[in-house]
């Protein structure tokens, strides 16, 4: 036989979200240190080894729920490395549209990277409410974040292997 199948194979779905996102490279030698924006498409990927009983993973609505506000958080605002020059003047400006990256240029990997850990955190606290519409079973796992710069560029964060 050529194709055999595992015993048990993981199921995978994965969420899009679309958000209009700015950033400035204060390290990068070119145009990219000037405030630019991005139409970004980002997808996030769930997995688990079995189905619920509604023979899904989950349902997409908890990750939409889950996300939707530090999302809108990133939507229409301007990352920024906090120790850019120029980062109190657009603080003080512009004041929650401004995310700060500690020490960091927010590159579209650290920016994946970022929303990863959100992510993580706030599915482990969507978990344990048991009074939610949709549960989230504790054998569901966050794999990966792919953040999208342009339509031909993405980052990727996952913090292990793919099968």
């Amino acid at each position: 036989k050529y194709f055999t199948i595992p015993q048990i194979m993981p199921y995978r779905i994965c969420k899009t979200f679309e958000i209009e996102n700015a950033h400035m490279l204060s390290k990068h030698p070119d145009l990219c240190k000037y405030p630019h924006g991005h139409s970004r498409k980002l997808e996030i990927v769930l997995e688990s080894e079995t189905l619920d009983e509604n023979d899904m993973v989950c349902d997409f609505k908890i990750l939409k729920e889950a996300m939707s506000e530090f999302l809108h958080t990133l939507d229409h605002a301007l990352c920024m490395n906090t120790e850019d020059r120029k980062y109190d003047d657009f603080k003080n400006t512009f004041g929650e549209r401004i995310i700060g990256f500690n020490k960091k240029d927010p590159t579209t990997e650290v920016i994946a990277e970022t929303i990863f850990n959100v992510a993580n955190t706030k599915l482990n606290e969507y978990s344990v409410n048991l009074a939610s519409k949709y549960p989230l079973r504790k054998c569901v796992k966050l794999l990966s974040v792919r953040l999208w710069e342009t339509s031909s560029s993405w980052a990727e964060f996952s913090p292990k292997n793919f099968h």
